[in-house]
This record gives structure tokens, sequence and C-alpha cells, in this order.
């Protein structure tokens, strides 16, 4: 018989660590694109970078991976890690550096409760970048559930709000 878990009050995702072919690609990209800050080098195999002052939001390392490909479509693994931005003029502006940098976004929606773009780092792994709208703005159902739609996003005048 499974119990019903209720939640766990103060617990959290503390961070994702991917696996990646190119450590220093990769820094590149989290750092320079996406707006990490590197908080430590382990030798040549693994970083460590941080949105802030955490020790770190997400590792990076090539133990098992040096050199490899992206794992084949339609295979079990990370679907993605979600990485929430403070406000919309923020995330317009890392949707900004994206597009510039030459990267492409798989997709965009507005998820009602939130504004999300998705894309793929150099090593093929899904990344969401969002923002959450603040919670007087969501839409509550009479169960108590949340609605959560699948509606096309405008990244066009998210980004144009967003100068950097």
């Amino acid at each position: 018989m499974t119990q019903k878990v209720q939640g766990v009050p103060g617990a959290h995702v503390g961070h994702g660590h991917l696996k990646v072919a190119d450590l220093d690609r990769a820094i590149t990209f989290y750092r320079d694109v996406i707006g990490m800050k590197l908080m430590t080098l382990y030798g040549k195999q693994a970083a460590f970078l941080s949105f802030d002052d955490y020790h770190h939001h997400l590792g990076l390392n090539t133990w098992e991976s040096a050199g490899a490909t992206p794992p084949p479509a339609g295979h079990t693994g990370l679907y993605h890690v979600a990485f929430l931005f403070p406000d919309r003029k923020t995330l317009g502006q890392v949707i900004d550096r994206i597009q510039r940098a030459g990267y492409k976004l798989t997709g965009a929606a507005d998820h009602g409760v939130s504004e999300a773009v998705y894309l793929n780092d150099p090593d093929g792994n899904g990344l969401e970048l969002y923002r959450d709208r603040p919670k007087a703005e969501w839409t509550i159902l009479e169960d108590g559930s949340l609605e959560l739609v699948n509606l096309p996003l405008d990244v066009d005048a998210l980004v144009k709000e967003a100068p950097l």
C-alpha cells in the first residue's frame, strides 16, 4: 500500500548537476548566456555555478561524458531543468542574450501562472527559463487546484520590454 505524502515543509530543490561533453563550452554558455557566476572549478572535470552567492545552483561535469554525444530522442532521462527568474524584465534580458548568442528557442508558453521559454544547452540538455506571475493573478479552480494553461507567449514583446 502506498502512503500519500502531503508535502515536506521547508524542502526544495537545491541544485541540478549535468553531464557535459566539453566543460569550457558549458561554462561559457551558463556564465555568459544564461547569466550564472562560476563559483568553483573542481580540477578540469567539474564546475559549480550560481545565480547569486549560493555555493551552487548548477553543477557541470565530464566525469562520465567527456566528448560524448547527447542521448538520443525517445529515451528516458532529464526532460529539463527550470530556472526561475525574478521578473519579466530579467527573463526578457536573458532571452535576448540567448538569441544574440545564436541559440534557438525550442518553445515558449504562457502557462497562466508563469511565462516560460524552452531551449537546449550545447549538450542537448533541456532548459526552461521562466518567471512566475504574482500569486494574486493565478486562477484557482473550484476544486482548489491551479488552472494551468499552455497559451502562446509573445517572446518578441517580452524581449522588447527588457532592453539590456
